[in-house]
């Protein structure tokens, strides 16, 4: 759990930038509550190596350097995470570690690296996938320094198979994330159900659990057409998230046992976006320790039914109505993942706190592009 500066900075984060996300990730509760990497991503850093191959920080927008800046996120008691990128250059065209992996590793642990997201921009040179980031994955653990592993290669080559072998932790399932509930095949980005469907029709989930976290991309919650991804790439975003969509996307990340990393600009949270994110029933379900992906059981047109097993024989399930027209879902303890049975069974809604009992049948009215997310026991 943690923040990214890419979706509401994009290119022209700053150190001020992430000096007042450190500050407001204290101030808002959102570091007490599990988010603990501040992670800088592209166009830190020049737009070329120094003589030696060494990354610098650009000298106009961050010039007190990355370890002083790493020190100040750690006097919040937070964690500091970079970015680079396995190929020659950045997405954005800035310098990056293709052939320098261990140089630049041992800048990362020297800085007070925490967390390295690495890209699959640039020249790669000829070199298949597994041996870049098998390059850096080496470099990582020959440092004396433990530094969480973000393999962002967009799925291309099926990291769910390979990751934990080249030292991964997480690895990007897909394309990027952008602030539409959906996108059309020829442009730019994956909307929120067009992520939620390739999860699904990619039957990845038992290559997910603890060490080694399939990574459908960061939160859009809080973003919207102003946001620095939305101005700066090809992504037409005409409007905001709504509510219900919002929802829906904290929903199933956290079913899904995704990293959660947020992309909002904290100055301008709303209490909307906050209740979102900081839903601690949701998030328990996100960090339950099991490390299960949920997956879906079942679906009738625009209604479906998804689940996933939790620790202390629960579960957690999500009626999802992808439609544009409010409908009702049912389904049964029997259809979703609670491991025993019993004679009564617990429901607890994780959005309206809402509790009562059931013999097995769960019903609810969801509204379009909405879900109700439910935490179900044994009694």
């Amino acid at each position: 759990m943690g923040w990214n500066s890419w979706n509401a900075f994009s290119c022209g984060v700053t150190e001020d930038d992430v000096r007042d996300a450190a500050d407001l990730l204290v101030d808002t509760g959102l570091r007490d509550i599990g988010y603990e990497y501040l992670v800088v991503d592209d166009c830190w850093m020049e737009a070329e190596l120094d003589e030696d191959g060494r990354l610098e920080p650009n000298s106009e927008d961050f010039p007190s350097g990355i370890e002083a800046l790493a020190d100040y996120v750690h006097e919040k008691g937070l964690k500091f995470g970079i970015y680079s990128s396995a190929g020659d250059v950045t997405c954005q065209g800035y310098a990056a570690s293709l052939g320098h992996e261990r140089a630049h590793a041992e800048q990362f642990a020297d800085w007070g690296v925490d967390y390295l997201k690495y890209d699959n921009c640039g020249d790669h040179r000829g070199r298949d996938a597994i041996s870049r980031y098998a390059a850096m994955g080496q470099a990582l653990v020959a440092v004396d320094r433990d530094i969480v592993y973000s393999v962002c290669e967009w799925g291309q080559n099926q990291p769910w198979q390979w990751g934990r072998n080249v030292g991964a932790h997480l690895w990007r399932t897909t394309g990027d994330i952008v602030v539409r509930w959906s996108t059309d095949s020829d442009e730019f980005g994956l909307g929120i159900v067009d992520i939620i469907d390739q999860m699904n029709d990619r039957d990845i989930a038992h290559q997910n659990g603890p060490g080694g976290w399939n990574d459908p991309d960061m939160l859009q919650v809080g973003n919207g057409p102003e946001s620095g991804q939305a101005q700066h790439e090809e992504a037409d975003v005409d409007r905001e998230l709504t509510e219900a969509e919002e929802r829906t996307h904290f929903s199933f990340w956290c079913l899904f046992s995704a990293p959660l990393m947020a992309g909002n600009d904290l100055a301008e949270m709303d209490d909307a976006t906050r209740e979102i994110l900081t839903n601690e029933a949701a998030i328990a379900i996100n960090q339950d320790p099991l490390g299960i992906q949920g997956t879906r059981d079942g679906a009738v047109e625009n209604k479906e039914v998804w689940s996933k097993r939790l620790a202390g024989d629960e579960c957690a399930l999500i009626l999802f109505n992808r439609g544009e027209h409010t409908a009702e879902i049912a389904t049964t303890v029997e259809t979703v993942d609670v491991p025993v049975d019993a004679e009564r069974y617990r429901v607890s809604d994780v959005w309206s706190d809402d509790e009562w009992t059931t013999s097995g049948s769960i019903t609810a009215t969801v509204g379009p592009h909405d879900v109700a997310m439910f935490r179900v026991s044994p009694e």
